[in-house]
């Protein structure tokens, strides 16, 4: 039959723990919090997936990606954004401004069927040529 271990040892000096020098102190159990962790209790923490050497390196400043769109893309929305009041036509060209509808950047993928005039942050070198091959203009801002 099992017995209490607590009620077992009641009145020994020591609670079956040896000497009674032998549970004194962090050194017996091996350090107080991470102590040792690389060496007696490595298997431990490997488990919990807890390993931490200390500190190491910097943290670096995430900065918002930049809000691209494709100039084929953009020639395809531009009847929409017309209609929507997002773009406007001055002749037969049509007049967008990107940073109005979200894009800080045009990009070269696609075709351009249409003349339009563009004012966006930046544009790529691509995207630079399609528009002036069909006559419309860029502006940066």
């Amino acid at each position: 039959m099992p017995t209490n271990k607590r009620s077992k040892y009641r009145g020994t000096r020591t609670c079956g723990g040896g000497t009674h020098k032998n549970r004194r102190g962090a050194g017996n159990r091996g350090g107080r919090g991470r102590a040792g962790q690389q060496q007696g209790r490595f298997t431990h923490f490997l488990l919990l997936g807890e390993l931490a050497y200390g500190k190491h390196g910097f943290v670096r400043k995430q900065t918002a990606p930049n809000r691209v769109l494709d100039i084929g893309q953009l020639d395809e929305m531009a009847d929409d954004l017309v209609n929507r009041g997002l773009a406007s036509r001055e002749g037969d060209a049509v007049v967008i401004d990107a940073n109005q509808i979200g894009i800080d950047k045009i990009l070269g993928g696609g075709k351009v069927t249409q003349k339009m005039n563009i004012t966006a942050s930046a544009f790529s070198e691509n995207a630079r040529v399609k528009i002036e091959e069909k006559g419309g203009q860029i502006e940066t801002v």
